[in-house]
C-alpha cells in the first residue's frame, strides 16, 4: 500500500459544479436551468389536428353503426351536426397554421381541448348522458393537457371535464337502443358510474402530470450532464492543442531566433536595424519559454495527456482539496505485492466525476477523508470515504437520481457548493459512460463510502 502526497499546484484546481463565482456548467448553458420551459410549450399543432382528426373519424363510424346497422333510434342529424362542427374547426386549425410543427401557446391548447370536451359532451347528451359507455373518452383531453401543460391549466381542463360528467348525470336524452326496450338504470349505479368517471378523470391526470414532470427532470438532468461532459472535453482539448503547439512552433521559433542573432551581429551599433534585432531576438526567446513551460507542464504533453498513472488520477482529483484546514485528505493506492499500479486512460469525465465525490466528502467529513486506489488482474476499484454522519436513510435509497441532495446551501459548505441535487446524478451518469459501476453506502463505523469499480481492461491505457 503506497500514500500518495497529493499536489498543491493551483493550476490543478478543478471547479465544481454550481460553485459560484466560477465558470460552471450552468454559466456555459444558461437555458438548462429553466425547468418551466422544459414542461411548456411541447404540443405541437399537428398532434391537436391529427386527434381531432381520429376522434372525428370514430365518432362519423359510431353513428353509422348505430344508425344504420343497428337501426337504433337518437338524434342522428343532431350528432352529424356536431360532427361536421369539430371537423370544420380542424380544417380552418389547419388552414390558418403556417407549420404543422409549430408548438401551440399554452392558452392555445387549452382553448383546443375545451372544445373538444364540450363537443364530446353534446355527444354524450344526444346519445345517454354518463352512462353512455364512450362518455369514458372524456378522460383524453385531461391526459393530453396534463402531459404537455403548465398546472393551472391542467386544472381547468379537469374541472371543466368533471362538470361536464355531472351535468350529464343530470340532464341527458335517452341512450339509442331498439323501440321495445326501456332502459332504465338504477340511481346507485348512475351515480358509481359518475364518480369513477370523476376518478378516472383525477387518477388519469394526476399519473400523467407526474410522468411527463420526472420526464422533463430526466431530460434536464441529463442535459445538464452533457454540458459538464463537453465542458470538460474542451478543457481536455485545450491541454492537448497545447502540446501540438509547444510541438509545432519548437522548430520554426528555433530558426527565427537563429536569423534574428544573425541580422543581430550583421548590423551596426546603435542603428534601427541592430535595434530590431535585437528585439527579434529577444520576444523569439520569450516565445521559446513560454513553450517550454507548456511542454514541462506533465498535463501538456501528448503521452501524458492520452494516459496518466493511477497516482496520478487520484492526486489531480485530491489536489484542490489540500489546503482544507478542517479536512485533512489522504490517498493511498493498494494493489497485489510487487505490482506497479497501472496507467489508466485520461478521461475527463472520470476526473470530473471523482473530483466531484471527493468535494462532497470534503463537504461532510469532520476531520479526515480518504481516496483508495485498488486494483488486481481484473479490476480498478477506487473508493470515496469520510468520517462525517453518512448517508442520511431517506437519502441513500435514492442517491444517484437527479435532484436528490441533503447539501446545505453555499454558505453551509467548505467548499461553497451550492447543492442542487445533481452533482451525484451527474457524477454517477459520467462514471457509468465509462464502464464503472458505482455504489453508494455507509460505513460500519459511520461516514459515507462511495465505490466506483470497473473492468480493468476498461480503464487502463494500452500504452505502445
Amino acid at each position: 500500500m503506497t500514500t500518495l502526497s497529493p499536489m498543491t499546484t493551483p493550476d490543478a484546481d478543478r471547479r465544481g459544479l454550481d460553485r459560484p463565482g466560477e465558470e460552471s456548467a450552468q454559466a456555459a448553458a444558461p437555458n438548462l436551468w429553466d425547468f418551466r420551459g422544459s414542461r411548456r410549450a411541447r404540443l405541437r399543432i399537428r398532434t391537436l389536428i391529427t386527434v381531432r382528426w381520429l376522434t372525428v373519424a370514430g365518432q362519423l363510424a359510431t353513428v353509422a353503426f348505430v344508425g344504420l346497422v343497428l337501426r337504433f333510434e337518437f338524434q342522428w342529424l343532431a350528432c352529424l351536426t356536431l360532427i361536421g362542427l369539430s371537423a370544420w374547426m380542424n380544417w380552418l386549425l389547419h388552414l390558418a397554421s403556417t407549420s404543422s410543427q409549430r408548438q401551440v401557446a399554452d392558452w392555445e391548447a387549452t382553448a383546443q381541448l375545451a372544445f373538444d370536451i364540450l363537443q364530446l359532451t353534446g355527444m354524450l347528451y344526444l346519445t345517454g348522458g354518463a352512462i353512455n359507455p364512450f362518455s369514458v373518452l372524456i378522460i383524453a383531453p385531461v391526459v393530453l393537457a396534463a402531459a404537455t401543460l403548465p398546472l393551472r391549466h391542467v386544472l381547468g381542463i379537469a374541472l371543466l371535464a368533471i362538470a361536464c360528467i355531472v351535468l350529464l348525470s343530470i340532464t341527458f336524452l335517452p341512450l339509442p337502443a331498439p323501440e321495445a326496450v326501456v332502459l332504465n338504470v338504477p340511481l346507485a349505479n348512475r351515480v358509481g358510474n359518475v364518480l369513477s368517471r370523476i376518478l378516472g378523470i383525477a387518477f388519469c391526470a394526476g399519473y400523467a402530470w407526474q410522468a411527463a414532470s420526472e420526464a422533463a427532470r430526466m431530460e434536464l438532468a441529463l442535459d445538464t450532464t452533457n454540458a459538464v461532459l463537453a465542458r470538460e472535453q474542451r478543457l481536455s482539448a485545450l491541454g492537448a492543442l497545447a502540446a501540438a503547439a509547444a510541438h509545432e512552433l519548437g522548430t520554426p521559433l528555433a530558426t527565427i531566433s537563429i536569423v534574428a542573432k544573425e541580422m543581430a551581429r550583421g548590423a551596426a551599433e546603435g542603428t534601427a536595424a541592430k535595434e530590431d534585432a535585437d528585439l527579434l531576438v529577444s520576444q523569439a526567446e520569450r516565445c521559446r519559454e513560454i513553450l517550454r513551460r507548456l511542454t514541462s507542464d506533465p498535463d501538456a504533453t501528448d503521452d501524458v495527456h492520452g494516459h496518466m498513472s493511477l497516482g496520478q488520477l487520484v492526486e489531480e482529483a485530491v489536489a484542490p482539496h489540500t489546503k482544507e484546514a478542517e479536512v485533512r485528505v489522504e490517498a493511498v493506492i493498494s494493489g497485489p505485492r510487487g505490482e506497479e499500479p497501472p496507467d489508466v486512460r485520461r478521461l475527463p469525465e472520470v476526473l470530473h466525476a471523482l473530483t466531484s465525490f471527493v468535494e462532497n466528502a470534503v463537504d461532510f467529513a469532520r476531520s479526515e477523508v480518504l481516496i483508495t486506489a485498488r486494483f488486481d488482474d481484473r479490476h480498478i476499484t477506487l473508493e470515496v470515504k469520510d468520517d462525517g454522519p453518512g448517508f442520511s436513510p431517506d437519502i441513500i435509497a435514492k442517491l444517484g437520481e437527479p435532484y436528490v441532495t441533503s447539501r446545505p446551501g453555499a454558505e453551509g459548505s467548505r467548499s461553497g457548493h451550492i447543492g442542487m441535487g445533481l452533482g451525484f446524478f451527474i457524477s454517477k451518469t459520467l462514471m457509468e459512460r465509462t464502464g464503472g459501476v458505482v455504489t453508494f453506502r455507509n460505513g460500519k463505523a459511520g461516514g459515507a463510502v462511495v465505490t466506483v469499480r470497473w473492468p480493468r481492461d476498461a480503464l487502463e491505457a494500452r500504452v505502445e
